[in-house]
């Protein structure tokens, strides 16, 4: 992927996506906790690992998310989610950089 040209609207619609990501990812958080619920034990590790990376990249603080990931109740990222959702835990914002026009 790295050095191809994309059109304005290919630009465009990237922009968005990482405009929107700290949305997406906390909707995805609220699955996932719905997905540990269900889970088998086979597909566990993968969910746990991926809620891990989501709660870190939502801004949720590392002592939470070590408290989370070692207690390993699905009911503990609902309460992630239940405090980001309400404002308690705000996602990073990350700075954007402004590409000179080509």
């Amino acid at each position: 992927m790295a050095g191809q040209d994309f059109s304005r609207y290919q630009k465009k619609v990237i922009q968005r996506y990482y405009d929107n990501r700290p949305a997406l990812d906390e909707q995805r958080l609220a699955e996932l906790a719905t997905e540990l619920y269900l889970a088998n034990d086979k597909k566990k590790p993968k969910l746990w690992e991926s809620t891990k990376e989501l709660m870190e990249r939502l801004g949720t603080p590392p002592s939470r998310v070590e408290h989370v990931m070692k207690t390993g109740d699905p009911a503990q990222v609902a309460e992630v989610v239940k405090d980001i959702q309400s404002g308690k835990i705000r996602p990073k914002v990350e700075k954007k950089v402004e590409k000179p026009a080509e």
